[in-house]
């Protein structure tokens, strides 16, 4: 069995910036709460290699792995996989963007494996993944939001 999630959010801000700040790996420790750092291996055109570690978890253990990213900014979607797979048999990622009334709408997927020697199964992960992503997603919200309500223009007092 395989495990599979999708998770999405409207962020009320222009497809340029919502791009921008989520294809920014550099700076992603910065966007999601759970990443201590991400350190860009090597950049080929529109394909990144770059090591996430995460933040300890509950028992102090360390998560850290190596993933391929690839952006297409023409049809507003990004494919990732891990390359070092840890407790996965494989990871594959898929994120979209569309424009709409309210703003950006962003999409993940992710389609998965759990090796069979993993402490968890795949539904555990699926529980796990979905519940994450929501989280994650409502903080890149509010922190895209918070930076387009920045770049607005102030009206001036003579106005």
């Amino acid at each position: 069995m395989a495990g599979h999630t999708q998770n999405e959010i409207v962020i009320a801000a222009p497809v340029d910036l919502v791009w921008d700040m989520t294809n920014d790996v550099a700076n992603w420790p910065d966007l999601f709460s759970e990443y201590a750092s991400a350190e860009i291996l090597s950049q080929e055109g529109n394909k990144t290699t770059f090591r996430l570690t995460m933040h300890p978890d509950k028992d102090g253990t360390v998560w850290s792995w190596v993933s391929e990213r690839e952006t297409d900014r023409d049809t507003l979607s990004v494919t990732a996989r891990r390359v070092e797979t840890g407790p996965f048999a494989y990871m594959n990622i898929r994120w979209r963007y569309e424009e709409v009334p309210q703003g950006t709408r962003m999409v993940w997927i992710q389609d998965f494996a759990m090796k069979p020697d993993a402490p968890v199964d795949d539904d555990w992960m699926t529980d796990n993944i979905n519940r994450n992503s929501k989280v994650q997603m409502a903080l890149i919200r509010d922190r895209i939001e918070q930076a387009a309500a920045e770049r607005e223009p102030v009206p001036s007092l003579t106005d």
